[in-house]
């Protein structure tokens, strides 16, 4: 495992794992007063920094999943992240019901930070199931 310390790279720490993977990209508000965003490459690798939109506007073109949650309510967001299941971003999903300490599908994460008030892109909507017809 390697950390950047070059001193130009405007504060991002980059940490890679031996062999990094495609990026499956989370941007999320860390509990630190400023912005901050966070993608996740692989369960060792990953980049962060202050530079959010930037960074957002890139993921977004590429194609990767973001939840921007700076919008959201402070509380709102600690409950989530803390509350909540991990994402199951590289991992297989935990069965249901999901906890703190489980692994649940990324749009099922999306959905409640989208019902929140968080900005997300990449990431559909469910489709919501047929009602039944009586």
């Amino acid at each position: 495992m390697r950390k950047s310390d070059n001193p130009t790279s405007h504060g991002i720490t980059t940490t890679t794992s031996p062999a990094p993977s495609a990026p499956k990209a989370v941007i999320s508000r860390s509990a630190a007063p400023a912005s901050l965003y966070t993608i996740r490459m692989a369960p060792a690798s990953g980049l962060s920094g202050y530079d959010c939109e930037q960074v957002k506007a890139c993921c977004i073109a590429a194609g990767l999943p973001v939840i921007d949650s700076r919008l959201v309510a402070f509380e709102d967001v600690v409950r989530l992240a803390v509350r909540g299941p991990m994402a199951a971003v590289g991992e297989e999903a935990s069965p249901p019901p999901y906890h703190a300490l489980s692994y649940a599908p990324l749009s099922l994460l999306a959905n409640a930070y989208r019902a929140a008030g968080a900005e997300v892109f990449n990431i559909p909507v469910p489709a919501r199931p047929a009602t039944p017809k009586e």
